[in-house]
């Protein structure tokens, strides 16, 4: 029998799915939607789907570090814009929705489904909230991540792509499980410590892992408040703040922000960042 974590990644992976399809045509209507809604600033952000990684590249055998760094960032870069993309079709389906209740009209019930299922998908409990409850708080947990801020802790917690998670298991971020044999054991586990460091199948998991887990855990809602609070001033999603949100991500608190905010701005990640429509 599936758990509840499984049951709720499978269903997020068909909404994700769905994104995916029509993302293109989300694109296309963006102007539109926007028109419509100007109080939010949104767009589908559109990439070709990856090929899936079988062998995880060789960074360590780049012996020119600088050579190593624009390899590392060019690998990961489509991955990340492809699974913003499939989060911004999400939020513009979820702002179209916003619009109906806000104008006083019910949902279909085909609509008030799609909002459930999608709560589930990132941890919500639908039991104890109304739909329109749960629309306000997916509005601030589906939304894109940076892609400066996100290749900045890919390259700060796999060692520039070649740590042992990396290798062993797409583990890009660092990310933590706890069920036995979910992952890989660390060497220097602190005796009764029971976690581990997960393993995941491709690299598109391991970037799909990393949005849910900064996108729904409670240890980040600062991150969320502070997007969200940029998105209502209709300003840029500016990484060096929304780190800030991020200093429970590592036990080096803000000495891991420094780090992350100084790696994104020595390599200029910035301007791989999207222009977001309405900044």
């Amino acid at each position: 029998m599936l758990s509840d974590s499984e049951i709720s990644q499978q269903k997020r992976k068909r909404e994700l799915a769905f994104a995916g399809l029509v993302s293109v045509a989300l694109f296309v209507l963006t102007f539109a939607v926007t028109k419509f809604a100007p109080t939010y600033e949104s767009t589908a952000e559109v990439s070709v789907v990856p090929e899936p990684i079988v062998v995880f590249p060789d960074f360590a055998s780049i012996s020119d570090t600088e050579a190593k760094k624009q390899q590392f960032f060019d690998f990961l870069q489509d991955y990340v814009r492809y699974e913003n993309g499939l989060v911004s079709g999400l939020r513009l389906q979820l702002l179209s929705y916003a619009e109906i209740v806000d104008a006083g009209t019910p949902l279909s019930v085909y609509e008030r489904d799609w909002v459930v299922d999608l709560a589930v998908a990132y941890n919500l409990d639908v039991d104890a909230t109304s739909v329109q409850s749960l629309m306000s708080e997916l509005l601030l947990m589906v939304d894109v991540i940076p892609a400066s801020l996100v290749l900045a802790q890919a390259a700060n917690e796999s060692a520039w792509g070649t740590s042992r998670f990396a290798l062993e298991g797409n583990n890009i971020f660092g990310q933590w499980c706890y069920v036995e044999g979910c992952g890989i054991i660390p060497n220097r586990r602190v005796e009764g410590a029971t976690h581990e460091v997960k393993s995941f199948d491709t690299i598109e998991d391991a970037i799909e892992g990393y949005f849910l887990n900064i996108n729904t855990h409670r240890l980040y809602v600062g991150f969320r408040q502070e997007r969200a609070r940029l998105r209502q001033l209709g300003q840029r999603l500016d990484p060096i703040l929304l780190v800030q949100g991020l200093a429970r991500y590592s036990q080096r608190g803000e000495n891991y922000i420094d780090e992350v905010q100084t790696m994104i701005q020595q390599n200029d990640l910035r301007q791989r960042d999207r222009r977001w429509i309405g900044n």
